[in-house]
């Protein structure tokens, strides 16, 4: 090759590398022409007969047109979720949210402005969103005031006080008659005990407990668990039908996974029957659950760091059922309410019973319908009424005092003592048989809610005291009510500074 030849090749080699260099650095950089589809989208989510909800995505693409996005669904306040499986191919636009079991898909207008598709989570329904100017904000929560602090109130001192400084609030606050809201309220503390309610609920109403319903679950593992039935490392697939699951290679999950969500479960199962929008997995029946736990598998993650998971509850509930040969609807009476002596909490209402439920509500003037949980009920399927778990409450402060000659009744107390053993980690608490604890404040607690009511209850060892509120209504996102109001029992037991019960 003749040296003029050479130097055309280094002059196009030197071309073709500077080339490749600056199509690198301009990959490199953000892109300069965003993709059509980025920016921030606003749509309402409308379920069946439940309140709208505004969801609202941020997406945003690179030079290459990779796409992603952010989900917050606004009024839930569940923010900043990353999107998985995000596609943008001409006109057409998806993405999952996994953590939600969320699927969207649908179509950019021509005009560049709106995005029309669907949303499934259970069920599927249309969600279109259009283009806004600048991300808007989530709700803002409600103000947190004070009052001063007094000295630790009796049970007595509580009904009194709950009767002043809930006057705003039934007027013109949470429980004012165009609410249709009411709260059942039980407290005790040293041997007395008052239940009471106010707004449209009445002393003896029914109200759904929803998760609170896991730390009976719990107690009825503790109570087989003493009774020799099961153990508490014992591997879940043992307690199902023979077949249902194979044996995994490595550890598999146990019961006490399960109660203290460190499974790995996701928080439901994706197989509904027949799913409805505000009964999320009505008649799921046992043969579903099995069919999920089946192509799922048993294998215990290797992280086995917290996940809740109603899931799991669920299936622990149905495998001690199985173990028991019976509902979990009579475990929990045979092991639980009858030796207590709780006629109320039921999983379904006699006929006198169902005079009493009190009608949910999502939002102001909105029935709910009662959720069917059915295989799944351990999770949350229990209802009761303020008395009832005023009894089991004083029962988790005083086993000893829980007698009987039946074998349940026999070996209740011990079961409540080793219900309230701390087993697994959350953040700054510990988790028990169902119950979470505060290390510092030496309280048991859990909370609730359904698609129609909220609840709440704690126990307290250390000052002998305990309460329970129950809502028909579902949580606020800008803040529970009944959260607040169990804070403010608490704070006027322990003599602090309570909150206040009027929103601002």
């Amino acid at each position: 090759m003749q040296n003029k030849d050479k130097g055309i090749w280094k002059l196009l080699l030197l071309m073709i590398a500077t080339g490749l260099l600056q199509a690198a650095h301009v990959l490199a950089r953000p892109a300069d022409r965003p993709s059509p589809i980025e920016g921030f989208w606003l749509g309402t989510l409308q379920i069946s007969s439940g309140p709208p909800k505004r969801m609202q995505i941020t997406v945003r693409s690179d030079k290459s047109d990779r796409v992603s996005c952010i989900l917050d669904s606004l009024d839930d306040d569940t923010l900043n979720l990353t999107c998985a499986n995000v596609t943008f191919t001409g006109t057409d636009f998806s993405f999952e949210v996994p953590s939600l079991g969320v699927q969207w898909s649908g179509r950019l207008s021509p005009d560049g402005d709106s995005l029309n598709g669907t949303y499934s989570q259970r069920v599927t329904v249309p969600l279109n969103f259009h283009r806004t100017a600048a991300p808007t904000p989530p709700p803002r929560p409600y103000e947190i005031a004070y009052g001063p602090a007094m000295a630790p109130m009796s049970a007595d001192g509580i009904a009194r006080a709950l009767d002043r400084d809930l006057m705003e609030a039934l007027k013109n606050g949470a429980l004012a008659p165009e609410t249709s809201a009411g709260v059942a309220i039980g407290v005790y503390r040293n041997g007395i005990r008052h239940t009471f309610a106010y707004g449209a609920a009445k002393p003896d109403a029914i109200f759904e407990l929803g998760s609170i319903t896991k730390s009976f679950t719990g107690l009825a593992l503790a109570q087989m668990a003493v009774q020799g039935k099961v153990r508490l490392d014992q591997p879940v697939r043992e307690l199902l039908p023979a077949g249902t699951v194979a044996k995994p290679q490595a550890a598999e999950i146990t019961l006490l996974d399960l109660i203290t969500h460190h499974s790995g479960l996701p928080s439901w199962p994706d197989n509904p029957n027949s799913p409805q929008s505000d009964n999320p997995y009505p008649n799921y029946r046992a043969a579903q659950l099995y069919e999920f736990i089946a192509k799922h598998g048993v294998t215990k993650p290797t992280d086995t760091s917290f996940q809740y998971s109603n899931l799991g509850v669920g299936l622990l509930g149905q495998g001690l059922a199985n173990r028991a040969a019976m509902t979990y609807s009579n475990l929990i009476a045979s092991e639980i309410t009858e030796p207590l002596r709780m006629h109320d909490t039921v999983i379904r209402p006699s006929i006198e019973q169902q005079a009493r439920l009190i009608q949910g509500h999502p939002d102001i003037h909105v029935p709910a319908d009662w959720w069917d949980r059915d295989a799944l009920a351990g999770a949350g399927g229990l209802r009761s009424t303020a008395d009832d778990m005023l009894t089991y409450l004083e029962a988790n402060l005083h086993p000893e005092s829980v007698v009987g000659k039946s074998t349940s009744t026999a070996t209740l107390p011990t079961a409540i003592a080793l219900s309230q053993e701390p087993q697994a980690a959350f953040e700054d608490m510990k988790i028990a048989l169902g119950w979470l604890y505060d290390p510092e404040s030496g309280r048991y607690w859990f909370d609730g809610a359904t698609n129609g009511f909220s609840a709440y209850a704690f126990f307290d060892p250390k000052r002998d005291c305990a309460a329970v509120v129950l809502m028909n209504t579902a949580p606020d996102p800008r803040g529970s009510f009944v959260e607040r109001l169990a804070e403010y029992i608490r704070e006027r037991f322990s003599g602090e500074k309570a909150i206040s019960l009027s929103y601002r």
